[in-house]
């Protein structure tokens, strides 16, 4: 064997064993996924089934496409494609159990799914194909048919199997009571209630969230699924670590970083930590962080990406329609919550970093600035979304030049050039990742209608009121309480229209809230609840990849995310921080609510300008809250309390240092 034969061996070995450690982790990152994420639990052994399941795909992906170019179908007939394709794609792709994926391990889908697939999708189309009968005259006169009846009871049981099958009970059990509310509560007849559900644009499963996600989430999750195949993720990474990289606790301040950006178009907070995770949290954990604090930054960051504009887990889209905000306009109002939620997160890092005496990374191993300048292109396809969306474009149109435009960069790579199978492939990988929101939508669509049509919504205010007897101070708690528990498991989309229909007009009707503080508010507690222990599906994600106690990694995040708790009480006391009010008023708020921030996460991880003994933790907490109170007087007081702890900590840090210096003297 020759000399360079000799040194080629190695270093083939090596590249064998990067590739099968690559491997053993993306197994590992699905295995956490189909664990904690309902909607990654599908089957993967289709056989010659995988070509009916790629041409539905294909189809409800060009479908949306011709009507974002050409234009819209009415409603109705445009939400009944829309689920047909999406429910009957669900029925042969998510099995009805854990158990049916692993018996017997054999390729192909059960004969009943395929019975079930192929009436989803008849009982859609019939309202494509009936749609004058549905909608006409008479039967406003004489009553719907007895086939009708029968349709529209399939159509509701359906939907909600399809929803459990691909998102998860919660929102199932959610969907049974508010029927159950409707049919037994208040006495609707089924025959009512479900033709009611089932055959109408005005409310029920063809509402307004399935009106949003046919014509605006669903452009968007395409452009989302092209976006990331020009490796965009790779660039935020890149970019993260270089700007924050060399900085006190570096790694996990580049997680923060890379993680949020990524999480604001992935739309889910368990996938995102998933996928980022298993990069960032080995990361953390080799730099000095401890297990559970590694996961819980990871999914806290995750988390937060849901809340980031302009997409926001696409919740942004039916937030517009319910407000009758403009999109341009939320996404520009939400830009300073998200923004103090991130620092809230980045303070909390860098004062555990501090207190870990852990340090940035070697420039040496920052990737370089001619790399990522070189890549900035990347980002051409979301400042075109941003800008067009600013300028009174429409989210569809916006969306499309998104696409077109993600696509055209695609071509100047090698690596990411697509080919016509890889066309193909992201036509239908469009399709598959907007089942579960389609689903969702769905089901919530019919606690939407429940609530609205019932009056369900003026009982849930009135009992909240009763118990807090109309302190609006408690009222916010316990609507917080509520929106907590609500979004328990729920996907982006399906977490904001149940919260917004249940909890936000508790807020409007009876306090005058602005209607966007409101929404805002429901909207951040719902998405908390991924990182809110007992049911905190993203720590417990981050905790699968860190090895850490999944509790105690909830826990963790809970503290790191503390500032997501408590902004949504400052911008509704102080609307400014939505952009509300005057310059005036908006900047007092937010010197008081960053500086409030910083000592609430020093006093939490123990350290500021050094140690923290368990009375300056108190006073740095006592005093943060007291500083995001919009009350200058109160926030004054506050501003004392932190500053006596900075002063008694530079005092003790002077006279460590000089004692330091003089021992040596001595000796």
């Amino acid at each position: 064997m020759s000399t360079a034969d000799h040194e080629d061996a190695p270093r083939a070995s090596a590249l064998e064993v990067d590739e099968q450690a690559q491997h053993e982790a993306e197994a590992r990152a699905q295995e956490l996924l189909r664990e904690h994420d309902t909607s990654s639990r599908f089957r993967t052994n289709l056989g010659l089934w995988a070509w009916v399941v790629g041409g539905l795909s294909i189809a409800l992906t060009v479908f949306h496409l011709y009507t974002g170019i050409f234009g819209s179908r009415p409603s109705l007939i445009q939400g009944a494609i829309h689920l047909a394709g999406a429910t009957s794609i669900i029925f042969l792709l998510y099995p009805a159990g854990k158990r049916v994926e692993r018996r017997g391990g054999k390729a192909g889908i059960p004969w009943w799914d395929v019975v079930l697939a192929l009436t989803a999708l008849a009982v859609n189309l019939y309202i494509v194909v009936r749609y004058a009968h549905l909608t006409s005259n008479i039967v406003q006169i004489m009553g719907f048919e007895r086939l009708d009846y029968v349709v529209a009871t399939l159509g509701i049981v359906l939907t909600l199997e399809a929803t459990r099958r691909c998102v998860g009970l919660p929102i199932v059990i959610i969907g049974l009571l508010a029927i159950g509310y409707s049919t037994v509560i208040v006495g609707q007849s089924w025959e009512n209630f479900a033709v009611g559900t089932f055959f109408t644009s005005r409310a029920g499963i063809f509402g307004t969230p399935i009106q949003v996600s046919s014509t605006f989430i669903f452009l968007f999750l395409l452009f989302a699924v092209v976006l990331i195949h020009t490796n965009i993720g790779v660039l935020f990474n890149d970019l993260a670590f270089r700007l924050t990289g060399r900085f006190t606790g570096g790694p996990a301040k580049a997680a923060v970083a890379a993680s949020g950006l990524q999480g604001m178009i992935s739309g889910s907070s368990v996938a995102n930590t998933v996928a980022s995770g298993s990069f960032t949290i080995p990361l953390m954990k080799r730099a000095g962080f401890r297990s559970h604090f590694a996961g819980a930054t990871e999914a806290t960051a995750s988390t937060g990406g849901q809340i980031m504009p302009p997409i926001m887990g696409a919740a942004a889209f039916i937030m517009a329609e319910y407000t009758g905000i403009p999109y341009n306009e939320i996404i520009v109002i939400a830009i300073i919550p998200a923004a103090l939620y991130f620092l809230g997160v980045f303070a909390s890092v860098h004062f555990e970093a501090k207190r870990m005496r852990i340090k940035g990374m070697p420039a040496s191993e920052l990737p370089g600035w001619k790399s990522i300048l070189a890549r900035l292109d990347l980002l051409a396809p979301l400042v075109i979304i941003v800008f067009m969306m600013l300028s009174g474009f429409s989210p569809a149109r916006a969306a499309l030049w998104g696409v077109a435009v993600a696509f055209a960069l695609s071509f100047l790579r090698k690596s990411t050039r697509l080919s016509l199978t890889g066309i193909v492939k992201t036509l239908e990988a469009a399709a598959r990742t907007a089942l579960p929101v389609i689903a969702a939508c769905a089901t919530a669509g019919i606690v939407a209608g429940t609530v609205t049509g019932t009056g369900l919504g003026g009982r849930l205010g009135n009992a909240v009121i009763d118990i807090a007897q109309g302190n609006f101070l408690l009222v916010l708690l316990m609507t917080m309480i509520v929106c907590l528990i609500l979004g328990m498991g729920l996907p982006t989309t399906a977490n904001y229209v149940v919260t917004a229909t249940v909890a936000a007009p508790i807020l409007v009707n009876n306090f005058d809230v602005p209607m966007i503080a409101a929404h805002m508010f429901v909207f951040f507690f719902g998405i908390l609840a991924d990182v809110t222990p007992p049911v905190c599906l993203a720590a417990y994600a981050g905790s699968g990849i860190a090895g850490s106690n999944p509790l105690k990694t909830g826990v963790t995040a809970l503290r790191l995310a503390i500032a997501g708790f408590l902004i949504p009480f400052v911008f509704v006391l102080e609307p400014s921080l939505l952009l509300a009010g005057t310059v005036a008023e908006l900047i007092p708020a937010l010197i008081t609510v960053i500086l409030g921030m910083l000592a609430i996460a020093a006093g939490l991880a123990g350290y500021f300008f050094a140690d923290a003994t368990k009375v300056e933790r108190v006073m740095l907490v006592v005093g943060g809250v007291m500083m995001i109170y919009p009350s200058i007087l109160i926030s004054v007081v506050g501003i004392a309390l932190a500053v006596a702890v900075v002063a008694i900590q530079l005092l003790r840090r002077g006279r460590n240092r000089s004692g330091d210096t003089a021992t040596p003297v001595a000796a």
